[in-house]
């Protein structure tokens, strides 16, 4: 080596230190947002969701039951729950940077659950809905804002074979970005609608045609997106599947993005026939339906996770049917209440349950989910519960059968059980689990 020859900079012990301090920083913050996400799942949402439930059993229908109460157990379920573990995993993935590793995520937090609160809060109760509505609303558009001025600063890997070569999108990041803009979008078509509300309306809630239309961007713009980008990303490590079909993806993704916009614009037969395709094609894209060339990635979990994330799709197909057969033949909401139950819960959630004891404790710093057995358990009682639930809301809501108003509360209680049994188990394994950042070997990484 000459006098001229740089010496190779290696990284100091304060160097390993200060990167472990970030990354132990990061964790604690995704730790909020799974604990924020696991509250408002249990509790604002399912609980009040079986509340809902019970009191349109006893009235085999709607009734007196206020509009509020429903909307309100959907917000604090997508935003509060599902809103919460997307952020807090966006977060995670960005690189630390300093200390915006802690302010900007936690700023973004605060505003985030506080604004979720207090809608759930004024839904229920009505107190000062038309102040609580936009303060709430706004919270959440800064939140989103705040977590956009985060996400822009994430720069895209360099080519692999062409230093000189643009950065190419991958198919699944495509995917997630378009489920963040139209969560964006939904935040703010929520932020002017309820100060439209807040100034003109009569009741703290949204006309029904004007919840349709959010419905729609809430589920097939925001839900359906951003599951189906995840899935991409992992499935074919954590399955043994092929690659995804990348012409099969783009045309799932746009066939999707048009029955979100027909929706949007309120012509909801097409909308549902758009979004129905695009279940279908998305299917086939992820190769759901070949054979594996090897066993699953199962360690630390329970081994039946493959069979549950067919399920989980096996129901987005169920549910795209229910949506054709709704947008045609629904009298009195049944229909679209059993094809939204099944996204919501038997895609939605499923793939959460699968899924989330396979990556969060891996990626809180915990080593081991806490117990395999009560993983299967909180699904097949999920499983069953939306079962019934979808069976039964077309039958009793639509007068087929009287027997089925019946059987609706033994499906929240199914259901109710399996979200505290899941809840519990990521609670324990994030108290209870052994921590990586204790020992000084390097935290191991999920595989994807």
């Amino acid at each position: 080596m000459t006098a001229t020859t740089p010496l190779p900079i290696l990284p100091t012990a304060n160097d390993n230190s200060a990167a472990m301090t970030r990354e132990r920083r990061k964790s604690l913050m995704l730790r909020a947002w799974i604990a924020s996400g696991l509250f408002y799942m249990a509790l604002p949402g399912t609980l009040l969701g079986f509340s809902n439930l019970l009191a349109i059993s006893t009235h085999h229908g709607l009734g007196n039951l206020p509009a509020a109460w429903l909307q309100g157990h959907g917000h604090a379920q997508v935003f509060g729950w599902i809103g919460s573990f997307v952020l807090g995993i966006g977060f995670y993935s960005q690189p630390a940077r300093g200390r915006s590793v802690i302010r900007l995520p936690l700023a973004c937090f605060l505003l985030w659950t506080a604004g979720v609160g207090m809608r759930w809060f004024s839904s229920i109760y009505g107190w000062h809905w038309r102040i609580l509505f936009p303060v709430s609303a706004s919270f959440e558009l800064i939140a989103i804002l705040l977590f956009l001025k985060a996400a822009s600063h994430h720069k895209l890997p360099d080519a692999p074979h062409a230093s000189s070569a643009k950065p190419r999108m991958e198919l699944w990041m495509v995917s997630v970005l378009l489920s963040t803009a139209s969560l964006a979008a939904l935040v703010l078509f929520n932020f002017v609608e309820c100060i439209r509300l807040a100034a003109h309306g009569t009741q703290g809630a949204f006309p029904h045609d004007l919840d349709q239309r959010f419905l729609m961007l809430m589920a097939w713009g925001f839900l359906a997106p951003v599951v189906w980008g995840f899935s991409a990303r992992w499935f074919h490590a954590f399955l043994a599947i092929a690659h995804p079909s990348a012409s099969l993806f783009r045309i799932a993704l746009l066939l999707d993005v048009l029955g979100v916009l027909c929706g949007v614009c309120g012509f909801a037969r097409t909308a549902t026939i758009l979004v129905a395709l695009s279940a279908v094609a998305i299917v086939f894209a992820l190769r759901l339906t070949q054979r594996p060339h090897g066993p699953a990635k199962t360690q630390g979990i329970h081994p039946s996770f493959p069979v549950f994330i067919r399920l989980a799709y096996a129901w987005l197909a169920i549910a795209s049917a229910m949506g054709i057969w709704a947008a045609y033949a629904d009298r009195n909401g049944g229909i679209w209440g059993g094809s939204r139950h099944a996204l919501t819960v038997g895609f939605a959630a499923t793939m959460v349950f699968s899924i989330a004891p396979r990556i969060l404790p891996h990626f809180t710093g915990i080593y081991n989910l806490f117990s395999k057995r009560l993983m299967l358990l909180s699904l097949l009682l999920l499983q069953t519960g939306c079962t019934l639930r979808v069976l039964s809301e077309p039958l009793a809501y639509e007068g087929m059968l009287q027997f089925a108003w019946k059987t609706l509360p033994i499906s929240g209680v199914l259901e109710l059980s399996g979200v505290l049994v899941f809840g519990a188990n990521i609670a324990l394994t994030m108290v209870a689990g052994r921590s990586a950042f204790a020992l000084p070997a390097a935290r191991p990484q999920c595989a994807a």
